[in-house]
């Protein structure tokens, strides 16, 4: 096999695996401008008897009122005993407008959401009431949104040593989701560039010196035959 043979076969196995690396990365590295559902780091504290707002939002502002959203219990598992059993939810939102039916009987009448402004992305949960029972984490999910990120989770702290706050005549809203850095998110795509621009920089690198190699070979044995 000639030298120039060997060296276009390993320049196409370089380019070859360039190529897929960067397809790869492609996919891996999140769309800018994707919408996320971003949530709350910090639990929500409650006194037994407050209204409490669960905050979530999508980031960027996103209209939701078209689609399904469901609050949760994530660490309620249906009964294995039974196979007819399911997790019911704390709220449903379909079709525009609330389910009961598949509704906690515990939630009921105690929830809602902020209709007016789910257009702006604004799908936070609103408890009234609230009693030790309540306490848990609470996951907000959009099914049918086409993101990576679909769903976030809260977690809701009541408790007696908790001063009793006033929520049902002063409304609580959750930040607007333009002036909310979603800090989750944010972290992981820093993290996702820094390993991008590692992989892109050790790919140069090997090909820097595959290159070299062979020229460093060619013109040896260039010489030699000269």
């Amino acid at each position: 096999m000639s030298l120039n043979n060997f060296y276009f076969k390993d320049f196409s196995f370089f380019s070859l695996w360039t190529f897929l690396l960067c397809s790869a990365l492609s996919v891996w590295t999140p769309v800018q401008g994707e919408v996320l559902v971003i949530g709350s780091n910090l639990p929500i504290i409650a006194a037994p008897g407050d209204d409490v707002i669960l905050p979530c939002h999508l980031a960027p502002t996103f209209d939701v009122q078209g689609l399904t959203v469901e609050w949760s219990k994530p660490d309620l598992k249906p009964d294995p005993s039974d196979r007819l059993s399911r997790v019911e939810y704390v709220h449903l939102y379909r079709d525009r407008k609330e389910v009961p039916d598949m509704k906690m009987a515990s939630y009921f009448r105690r929830t809602e959401l902020f209709m007016d402004a789910m257009k702006h992305g604004n799908i936070s949960l609103k408890i009234l009431n609230v009693s030790e029972e309540d306490n848990g984490r609470y996951r907000c999910f959009i099914p049918k949104l086409r993101s990576r990120v679909k769903a976030a989770v809260v977690e809701l702290v009541v408790g007696s040593n908790f001063a009793k706050t006033s929520t049902t005549e002063t409304p609580l809203q959750t930040p607007d989701p333009q002036d909310t850095t979603p800090t989750n998110a944010g972290r992981s795509r820093v993290a996702v560039v820094v390993v991008v621009i590692a992989l892109i920089s050790a790919v140069a690198v090997a090909g820097l010196i595959v290159y070299f190699c062979c020229h460093h070979l060619h013109r040896t044995l260039k010489a030699s035959r000269g």
